[in-house]
């Protein structure tokens, strides 16, 4: 037998040589290392990183009193304030999975997301008590205790029941006894993505990609420690693609903001030096709309994230025009947000603008520490050739990838089918090795960097008394990317407008899903009977006459 062979057989693992990867130790080591420099601002509020790091610490203190421990669900319906924040730490320090709901969802879905995750408890925003209310009415098991978190900025307030976060934690001591994952398999987060089903599915992901993607963020986009980084994207999306975690790495400044406002971004960069943010093209497409308005520019360098299927190439040219550079991501909520960078080569900058924006709207490569991003075809498993012209499936495989969907063994199944997660984004592969969307495998639309399940929209509208058949598509939008379009069959003798049919799915569906139009007729179908929905994305195309 080989000497090498004791390399492996006779070192082990022990307290000394190893440790489990959990994005936990960011904070620990953030309050050691710069205790007093600041790590959240928000509005006239500043948390130092100690403060924040015993901040944390007493939610952690405060989820115990709630007998919360490993395995539980702590849901949160909050916009990017600092209880969000704190969230992403306090809630993992006892060992507990962090579900944040889209504040945007309607209480239909809230519900499902609350009874699924079976989550035991539930900070709410005043904002969204409402929504709340009527999804609490809804769960037909137990229901998860609420814990209001009250935003003094945004005046009178409706709070459920009693409890409040601030008092609630002003009574803990800084419980710093808490632990790292014994396995950084455990899990950490849990985030519903709308797929193609109405019902959406619970993406799990655990410590050990959480702390490798924060990481990653910072070698992809080289930060230094004394970022000051603006929330801009949402803290429930994909964790904000991890940088809760990202910024207590680095021990930068985490500036809070409750709701995209594009005036106030550009005065939030000047006040604060703000030099990083991200989010959807359309937070950047707002962003410049209000520079042109005011006539204004950054006057020091800012660096921006940009997501989606395709950025149009318009807002690489404004962003640039006001001084901001943007750098393309791409990635899915099973991926933890970013899991590839379209990462600039020397000598791109001295191109033409518009060979720029070509190059820089890719989605690129593998991001750092995620270890592979392919072409495939989803039939041989076989990579495509580098053409730019043979279309494939975008698969991913690595670290950076979740654990699983909750409680869905064969649509975790099939996403990992071929030892590969497979996106459902259709793509080629270029010359360089850097990969191009296409189009998508399913019939999801990506609005303001918010997925939209046509087949969830379809369902709503099949319910109309006056609907015979519909199907759902995305239309190209100035401002949003795209949008969901309906075409509608009606029922015979119906007389249906479109102004009725809009007002009836807005009182059924959250807004940023209501078709932005619809268009009656006969629905094309194929020999078996199939609606030919490429045929309606050209009527849209190219216009009614098509």
């Amino acid at each position: 037998m080989s000497e090498a062979c004791h390399y492996n057989d006779a070192l082990e693992k022990t307290a000394a040589n190893y440790v489990a990867l959990s994005p936990l130790s960011f904070i620990k080591r953030a309050a050691a290392v710069y205790p007093d420099r600041t790590a959240l601002i928000y509005n006239e509020t500043r948390y130092s990183w100690q403060q924040t790091y015993a901040r944390c610490c007493r939610l952690a203190s405060l989820l115990r009193q709630f007998d919360i421990g490993r395995g539980d669900t702590v849901a949160v319906m909050l916009p990017n304030v600092p209880a969000m924040y704190e969230a992403h730490f306090g809630v993992p320090m006892v060992g507990a999975v962090l579900n944040a709901i889209n504040i945007r969802l309607d209480p239909e879905a809230v519900a499902f997301i609350l009874e699924h995750s079976r989550s035991r408890l539930l900070l709410v925003d005043p904002e969204y008590v409402d929504v709340v209310e009527k999804a609490l009415a809804r769960l037909e098991g137990p229901a998860p205790t609420v814990i209001n978190v009250p935003d003094p900025s945004q005046g009178v307030e409706r709070a459920i029941g009693e409890l409040e976060y601030e008092t609630l934690l002003a009574d803990q001591p800084v419980w710093e006894e808490w632990q790292l994952p014994a396995d950084e398999w455990d899990a950490i987060a849990l985030g519903y993505t709308s797929g193609t089903t109405g019902n959406p599915k619970g993406v799990v992901t655990h410590h050990r990609g959480a702390y490798l993607n924060a990481t990653s963020n910072v070698l992809a986009w080289s930060l230094p420690s004394s970022v000051v980084y603006l929330w801009t994207l949402p803290m429930f999306h994909c964790n904000g693609w991890c940088f809760p975690w990202t910024l207590a790495a680095i021990g930068g400044t985490n500036v809070c903001l409750r709701r995209v406002d594009p005036e106030l971004i550009l005065k939030l960069i000047g006040k604060h030096g703000v030099s990083h943010f991200c989010g959807a093209p359309i937070v950047h497409a707002m962003i410049a709309d209000a520079a042109d308005a005011a006539q204004a520019v950054v006057e020091h360098k800012v660096c921006g994230l940009i997501a989606g299927a395709a950025p149009p190439a318009s807002v690489f040219k404004r962003m640039e025009k006001i001084g901001i550079e943007l750098t393309h991501v791409y990635g899915l909520t099973e991926t933890y947000g970013p899991a590839s960078i379209c990462v600039k080569q020397d000598g791109w900058d001295q191109l033409p603008l518009e060979e720029r924006v070509r190059l820089n709207g890719r989605q690129g490569v593998a991001y750092p520490l995620q270890e592979s991003i392919a072409v495939l075809d989803s039939v041989t498993m076989e990579p495509v050739p580098a053409d730019g012209q043979t279309v494939g499936e975008i698969m991913f495989r690595g670290n950076i990838v979740m654990k699983g969907y909750l409680r869905n063994e064969t649509a975790t199944r099939e996403a990992f089918a071929g030892g590969w997660f497979h996106s459902g984004d259709l793509a080629v592969m270029e010359p360089d090795g850097y990969v191009k969307i296409r189009d998508r495998l399913k019939d999801v639309i990506i609005s303001g960097g918010e997925n939209i399940s046509s087949l969830e929209v379809e369902e709503i509208i099949q319910r109309h008394a006056d609907v015979e058949y519909v199907a759902v598509v995305a239309m190209a939008d100035a401002k949003w990317g795209e949008v969901p379009a309906a075409f509608v069959q009606l029922r015979p003798g119906s007389e249906l407008s479109e102004e009725e049919l809009i007002r009836f799915c807005k009182e059924n569906i959250s807004r940023f899903k209501v078709p932005k139009k619809v268009i009656f007729g006969p629905l094309p179908t194929s020999s078996t009977g199939k609606v030919q929905k490429f045929q309606l994305r050209q009527k849209l195309e190219t216009g009614p006459s098509a």
